[in-house]
C-alpha cells in the first residue's frame, strides 16, 4: 500500500527519520512534500530521494498533501498551525509533544481527521514502536510500515506511553555512567563502549523475544540469588534509584497532562 502525497510541516530530526523510513524500498509514499524550513535537511532529503519535493511554504505542504504531519516544536505550534488552512476531512497527524488534542483542533479550525502520534528516531530504519491516538487504521498502517503501531484506546494510555518515551536519554545516561565508571577504574573508553553497547542491545532483544516474559520475570532470571546482578539491583533500590525514577516519570506525566 502507498499513499499518493504525504506532507511534513516542519523539517527536523523526526521528519528526516520518517521520510527515510517511508522511502526505504518498498516505498510507502509516491510523493513527500517537506517545508523549506531547516534548509539543509530538506535539501539533503530532496537530493537523496526523487520522491521528496521541497514546498514553497507550509501552506503549500498542506495544499499538496493527502496526509499532513505536524512535526513542529510545541513552543511555536499554535502560531504555525493557526496560520494554515486545512481542507474538511483532511488527515492531519500531530507529532507535537505535550499538546492537548482539543487545543490542536481549535488551532486547525476545520473538521479534519486529527490523530496524534509519537514516532521515535528508530523509524528511520523501520524499527521501534509508535503510539497512536485515537485509533486510526490508515495512520496505524503507516506506522506499522515504520516498525509497530500501538493504537491507544484513551488519552490516558497515550499520555502514559508519551511519558515512557522520555526514558531514552536516561537509558543512554545509564550506559554513559557505566562506561565512565569503567574508564575511571582503568579500562579504555573504547573497550568499555564495545562491551556495554552490545550488552544492553542483547538485553533489549531478550525483552522483545517471542516468549513475552514479564520484565519482573526477566529481572529475577538475570539476578542469581546472592549474585552480582542481585546486589546492584538491591543497592539501586535501597539508595533511592527506583523511587527517583518513579518520581521522574510522575513529573513527566503531570507535565504532559498540563498539571504543572
Amino acid at each position: 500500500m502507498t499513499i499518493n502525497n504525504i506532507g511534513f510541516v516542519g523539517t527536523g530530526a523526526i521528519t528526516e527519520a520518517m521520510v527515510r523510513g517511508l522511502l526505504t524500498e518498498p516505498a510507502y509514499a509516491s510523493a513527500i512534500h517537506v517545508s523549506p524550513r531547516s534548509v539543509h535537511i530538506a535539501a539533503t532529503l530532496a537530493d537523496e530521494f526523487a520522491a521528496v519535493r521541497i514546498a514553497e511554504d507550509n501552506q503549500d505542504v498542506v495544499d499538496r498533501s493527502d496526509m499532513v504531519f505536524l512535526a513542529i516544536r510545541p513552543q511555536v505550534a499554535e502560531e504555525v498551525v493557526r496560520a494554515l488552512s486545512f481542507r474538511e476531512g483532511q488527515m492531519v497527524v500531530s507529532l507535537v509533544a505535550a499538546t492537548e488534542r482539543e487545543a490542536l483542533a481549535d488551532w486547525i479550525g476545520a473538521d479534519v481527521d486529527l490523530v496524534q502520534a509519537i514516532p521515535l528516531p528508530f523509524v528511520a530504519k523501520r524499527q521501534g514502536a509508535t503510539a497512536v491516538y485515537p485509533p486510526d487504521e490508515a495512520v496505524a498502517a503507516l506506522f506499522d510500515t515504520l516498525g509497530t503501531a500501538v493504537q491507544c484506546q484513551s488519552r490516558k494510555e497515550y499520555d502514559l506511553l508519551a511519558a515512557a518515551s522520555s526514558m531514552m536519554s536516561t537509558y543512554f545516561g545509564i550506559m554513559e555512567t557505566v562506561a565512565g565508571w569503567l574508564e575511571k577504574s582503568g579500562l579504555e573508553r573504547a573497550k568499555g563502549h564495545a562491551y556495554i553497547a552490545p550488552l544492553f542491545a542483547s538485553l533489549a532483544q531478550k525483552a522483545t523475544g517471542p516468549s513475552g516474559e514479564p520484565f519482573s520475570t526477566l529481572s529475577r532470571e538475570f539476578a542469581t540469588r546472592g549474585g552480582l546482578n542481585e546486589q546492584v539491583l538491591s543497592d539501586f533500590e535501597k539508595n533511592g534509584g527506583i523511587a527517583a525514577l518513579t518520581a521522574a516519570l510522575d513529573g513527566v506525566l503531570a507535565r504532559i497532562e498540563g498539571k504543572n
